[in-house]
């Protein structure tokens, strides 16, 4: 006699249900990766005979992740990416075991797993994860990302390397013309749909670009094709690989403990001291104001030394520049003095009101950008606040900036910027990458923080005219070192 509860026969029946289910779907995906699968040897003979092509990607890997960080790579194949890479821990995740077990033979210093990629299991987490070509192959996109995430941090990078949709054709005719590896059925995603993907795993994309206008190593061609004609407005969207950089939503941990540190450039602007450090509010649980002068002759150190004896209740520094010259050099400076979470940019002059300070803070502690630029170009400029040659110049600086780095740009001539120290870190110790070239300070940040894929965001501001003292920037003579500047770095990021 059947002694069961009609409920406990229901959750019965429920248990048995999920694990057929369970089981139909281990069986699904084993089929599916077996289709796809390609034994270790025919994949080393397609990337020797498309070497070109390989070494492009892993070298477009390379510009996104510093040596010794924590990788992981689903869908590692032979594990060659990885091991370019040079990883202080490598993970590779790849559901063919017989190359999982060629990828250890060759690469022993790295760790190689079997496993399908909705279900693997890793301990610890990631600086970095690498999806190379894989995208196409996942039986389910949106689980294998929801497992990226459980593994890396909000400071972690995703990195994904897809094929271009338009390029269909002409890939399923190389493959049919034994030009290229043949392989089963393909996911031919847009860039929305993966944009789409990634939210739905709670990450968000910071940047993306096309890639290898021409795979083929054809002389001349080639870098003329890779180097330059992709990077054009319309020929862009032909790029055979469409390459995303995206982070996993959030703000960052520990922000409600983060305390802040307000960098104050000055030459020449005691009028405008007392004022900078009345008008400066408290920032997150500490405070601390920190003045570099650059050899100022109008009094201006001894004003600063004045109030910091007024403001006894307040966390007021003072560094002399001594030898070096120009703002770029007074905030480094700065910056490697200060003690603060989160390290921020005030000009002197004031033209940006310190009472906007809390928008560039909360954004940043909230998780709104990791970079964040003050924009003078969205409110009504005040009277003589800024003169029409200068708004014409930072309207041009505006379209150059948005082009080279991918990402929209009102203002890159803004003084107010703000970051975390250890992201500040992570862009001066790559800082040889462009080489000491900005005497203002501006670019090297902005473009520094591109480099490390910092999500970069602008915060408004209603820009004053100035009150006390003049002018440091000559309008012509550093437009002239301006523009250079901008030429180097399109070439350094843009045409690399």
């Amino acid at each position: 006699m059947d002694t069961t509860t009609p409920a406990e026969r229901t959750e019965g029946t429920a248990a048995e249900s999920a694990c057929d289910w369970a089981a139909a779907e281990r069986e699904r995906l084993a089929g599916h990766y077996a289709r796809h699968h390609a034994a270790p040897e025919v994949l080393e003979y397609w990337h020797r005979r498309r070497r070109f092509y390989y070494t492009a990607l892993q070298r477009l890997f390379q510009l996104h992740v510093p040596p010794g960080s924590r990788v992981l790579d689903v869908g590692c194949g032979t594990g060659d990416l990885l091991a370019s890479l040079k990883p202080a821990r490598g993970v590779g995740i790849d559901p063919a075991a017989d190359v999982v077990e060629y990828a250890r033979t060759k690469h022993p210093h790295l760790t190689f797993i079997a496993a399908e990629p909705e279900s693997f299991e890793v301990d610890g987490t990631f600086d970095y994860a690498v999806l190379c070509n894989e995208i196409g192959t996942f039986a389910d996109v949106q689980r294998v990302l929801d497992r990226i995430r459980r593994v890396t941090t909000t400071d972690s990078r995703v990195l994904i390397a897809y094929y271009n949709a338009l390029w269909e054709p002409a890939l399923r005719a190389a493959s049919a013309l034994r030009l290229r590896r043949k392989v089963a059925e393909q996911n031919w995603l847009s860039r929305w749909d993966l944009e789409n993907l990634l939210s739905l795993a709670g990450f968000e994309v910071i940047r993306e670009s096309a890639e290898l206008l021409c795979p083929l190593g054809i002389p001349l061609l080639a870098p003329l094709c890779n180097r330059f004609l992709v990077r054009l407005p319309v020929l862009r969207h032909l790029g055979l690989v469409t390459f995303l950089v995206a982070k996993p939503a959030g703000p960052p941990p520990g922000a409600e403990r983060f305390s802040c540190s307000v960098v104050i450039p000055t030459r020449n602007e005691r009028g405008n001291v007392a004022a900078a450090v009345a008008r400066t509010p408290a920032l997150g649980t500490h405070t601390e104001i920190i003045f570099v002068d650059g050899n100022s002759t109008d009094g201006t150190p001894e004003e600063i030394e004045r109030v910091i004896a007024a403001n006894p209740d307040k966390d007021i520094r003072l560094i002399h520049q001594g030898d070096g010259r120009g703002k770029g050099d007074a905030v480094r400076k700065g910056f490697a003095a200060a003690k603060g979470d989160v390290l921020m940019i005030l000009d002197a002059d004031l033209t940006v009101p310190p009472e906007d300070l809390p928008k560039f803070f909360n954004a940043l502690v909230q998780g709104r950008g990791e970079f964040v630029n003050g924009t003078r170009l969205v409110y009504p400029l005040e009277r003589e606040a800024m003169r029409f040659l200068n708004k014409l110049g930072n309207r041009f600086f505006s379209i150059a900036f948005t082009w080279i780095l991918e990402q929209r740009f009102r203002d890159t001539l803004c003084g107010t910027k703000v970051l975390r120290k250890r992201d500040y870190e992570r862009i001066a110790a790559n800082r040889h990458y462009f080489g000491d070239f900005d005497p203002f300070g501006d670019f090297d940040l902005i473009f520094g923080a591109a480099r490390a894929d910092l999500k970069i965001v602008e915060v408004p501001v209603r820009y004053r005219a100035r009150t006390y003292g003049e002018t440091n920037i000559s309008r012509f003579a550093h437009g002239w070192l301006l523009l250079r500047m901008t030429l180097f770095a399109a070439r350094k990021l843009k045409f690399r």
